[in-house]
């Protein structure tokens, strides 16, 4: 995937808030964490499913033209297998339309990268210690996670709230006034939102392209700044 580039004179910077959920937006957040794991334990399974049946299949005597295909990893090609799923799989038919489709993106793109960073270190074209095949995520060990790249994604008028797709508005335990600031003048633009939970508390953070504060111009005298 592209990695994004911000026009020029913008950066790309992270607003991290601290949320205060209500008990109903609380539920919320953890069923969409928990169907972003729910999908990337999915997208494991599908895929590793064509491996492990070759090496039966191979242990058969079975030839090369003979094997099961192997199943593609690529974020659109998760995401086209999932959508043909999720409406007849009994791990998602009953309640997958209760969280929005960026929950299920979350979980299958953290799959693909899994996937990519898996056999780019198994090739020796990623650096560091060498990444093994990718596995489940347990419900007790996963850390709670989602990221909304589409939808309703702002800093509420008022500077007291964030609203998130399917979540609603919720209330933040510190004042967003300086962000939202910077989106109603234009100088950022979100990106993505993220939410966490670290510690015994919700955060939510905003990926956004943020125009870059025009530097100082020093005094060459040796008197600080120069007004004009």
């Amino acid at each position: 995937m592209k990695k994004f580039q911000p026009q020029p004179g913008f950066q790309v910077q992270a607003f991290r808030f601290a949320l205060d959920p209500n008990a109903v937006q609380e539920r919320a957040l953890r069923s969409h964490c928990g169907a972003a794991r729910a999908a990337y334990n999915w997208a494991v399974g599908w895929v590793t499913a064509s491996w492990w049946q070759r090496r039966a299949e191979e242990s058969y005597g079975i030839a090369e033209a003979g094997l099961t295909q192997w199943r593609p990893w690529s974020l659109p090609a998760l995401r086209k297998a999932f959508n043909e799923t999720k409406h007849t799989d009994p791990r998602f038919a009953a309640w997958w339309e209760e969280n929005s489709k960026e929950a299920y993106n979350t979980g299958l793109a953290n799959a693909a990268a899994a996937f990519d960073n898996y056999t780019k270190s198994k090739q020796g074209k990623r650096h560091g210690k060498r990444m093994g095949t990718p596995r489940f995520k347990s419900k007790r060990k996963a850390r709670l996670s989602c990221r909304f790249t589409t939808g309703a994604i702002r800093v509420d008028t008022g500077g007291r709230h964030v609203t998130l797709p399917r979540l609603g508005t919720i209330r933040t335990h510190e004042p967003t006034v300086k962000f939202l600031a910077r989106t109603q003048a234009g100088t950022a633009r979100i990106l993505s939102a993220t939410v966490r939970h670290e510690r015994g508390r919700w955060y939510v953070a905003f990926q956004a392209e943020v125009k870059r504060d025009r530097p100082r111009r020093q005094d060459p005298r040796g008197h600080g700044r120069l007004d004009g």
